[in-house]
């Protein structure tokens, strides 16, 4: 097997970033996968993060085992104990590389991956490794944002220079931001010629919507891309802080709307 790419993940592992992720659930990112799946499988999580989403799918193939693998080890320490709160225990939590799955061939179920692929500087490769541990007729099930969809109400200046920076800040990375519209490609080169396309437009209102631009106000700040704009030379701190003041303004408008569009993939090997 050649080298595997050298990723360098977009979004960091800060606490903004952390938290943030740490709000998904299984009902909302892993709504078309959920209802293919049965009691007994085993089902492996890549990219976990902090594990609530992997929580949710556990007890959905329950008492089949699942996985959460993520590169940051530091990040699955949040993933278990948030499945000991849930009392989750066909559960386990593992630190690994996507592109050398540490598991044999045909060994599980389901492989399921969420907001991954867009960090990865060879998304077609880690597929293919997803594709191996696979047993004959598993289920593949990706989904990933596409950014260029993003939108918010009322307009902000200042969430365009952010769109803009996000994107400049991924591709530095090799990484493909707009990875939704890519993500159907990339699933039949990796080996799975038949699929399925399950899109979905997210829309936050209200406390939702102040909730993720106030996240955002920190991220812009204090995360991984903030650094990386910095260093990267295509920011300076004056600026990050004029984004951050636009989006903590944005999120204590009289009815922030935000809306972007997802796209979800199911195959079988």
């Amino acid at each position: 097997m050649s080298d595997a790419p050298r990723d360098r993940y977009t979004h960091g592992h800060h606490e903004s970033v952390v938290q943030s992720h740490a709000r998904r659930r299984a009902e909302v990112e892993a709504w078309f996968l959920l209802p293919r799946l049965t009691s007994g499988m085993r089902l492996l999580d890549a990219g976990c993060g902090p594990g609530t989403v992997t929580a949710g799918l556990a007890r959905a193939v329950s008492p089949g085992q699942a996985i959460g693998l993520d590169s940051a080890a530091e990040v699955l320490e949040h993933a278990r104990a948030h499945a000991a709160e849930e009392a989750v225990d066909n559960l386990a939590f593992v630190a690994g590389d996507v592109y050398r799955l540490d598991f044999a061939e045909a060994e599980f179920d389901v492989v399921y991956a969420n907001q991954l692929l867009q960090h990865l500087a060879d998304p077609v490769g880690a597929l293919r490794e997803m594709r191996r541990v696979l047993k004959p007729g598993g289920l593949l099930a990706v989904r990933d944002a596409d950014y260029a969809t993003m939108s918010p109400q009322p307009k902000f200046p200042e969430f365009s220079d952010w769109n803009r920076l996000y994107h400049e800040v991924a591709y530095r990375n090799n990484a493909e931001p707009d990875a939704g519209r890519t993500l159907p490609a990339w699933v039949r080169a990796a080996g799975f010629p038949e699929i399925e396309i399950h899109p979905n437009v997210v829309a936050m209102e209200g406390e939702e919507a102040r909730i993720w631009g106030r996240t955002w106000s920190q991220r812009i700040l204090y995360s991984g891309i903030a650094d990386q704009a910095l260093e990267y030379g295509y920011a300076d701190q004056d600026e990050l802080q004029r984004i951050s003041d636009g989006w903590a303004t944005w999120a204590e408008s009289e009815e922030p709307f935000f809306m972007f569009t997802q796209i979800g993939v199911l195959a079988v090997r």
